[in-house]
């Protein structure tokens, strides 16, 4: 069956952005802007984390808030969105990145798992009421997975 580019569906070596995600899109980028202030300046709730990856095309630092899935070494994020997302596609490219989580930036390496299920995955997040939304909100759902490195990045 030929991916359609209303379901997230792989075109060529792209990837398509559903209706939903591009108004999503728009609708939240306000309070991701405000809510990305907050972590770099230590105001956000600790339910929320900032990562940084490498931008695919500019090669520039990029920053995106996500809900904050660390668990000891190891960094949780399901993403609502999956590839559509632009942080998703710099990731592939690179995945070495980097997450400010509790106050402290960690240092790691990211790897997506499309076999994973995203609905168990999203329950076992340490902050159940983010993750309910983020299942809410959700188009194409993809876990990645982010080793973090034993020393801090600062």
């Amino acid at each position: 069956m030929a991916p359609n580019r209303h379901d997230g569906g792989v075109t060529g070596q792209d990837y398509e952005r559903t209706r939903k995600y591009r108004i999503l899109k728009v609708v939240l980028r306000g309070g991701n802007l405000v809510l990305s202030w907050q972590l770099r300046h230590g105001w956000a709730p600790r339910a929320f984390a900032l990562l940084q990856t490498t931008g695919r095309h500019s090669g520039h630092p990029r920053q995106v808030p996500v809900g904050n899935g660390r668990v000891g070494d190891t960094f949780w994020i399901v993403a609502a969105h999956g590839r559509q997302s632009d942080w998703v596609r710099n990731v592939e490219k690179d995945p070495r990145v980097q997450v400010l989580a509790d106050h402290k930036w960690y240092r790691g390496t990211a790897a997506l798992l499309p076999d994973d299920d995203t609905e168990r995955r999203s329950r076992s997040l340490p902050h159940p009421w983010d993750a309910a939304i983020g299942r809410a909100i959700a188009t194409t759902p993809l876990t990645v997975r982010i080793d973090l490195d034993e020393e801090s990045a600062g």
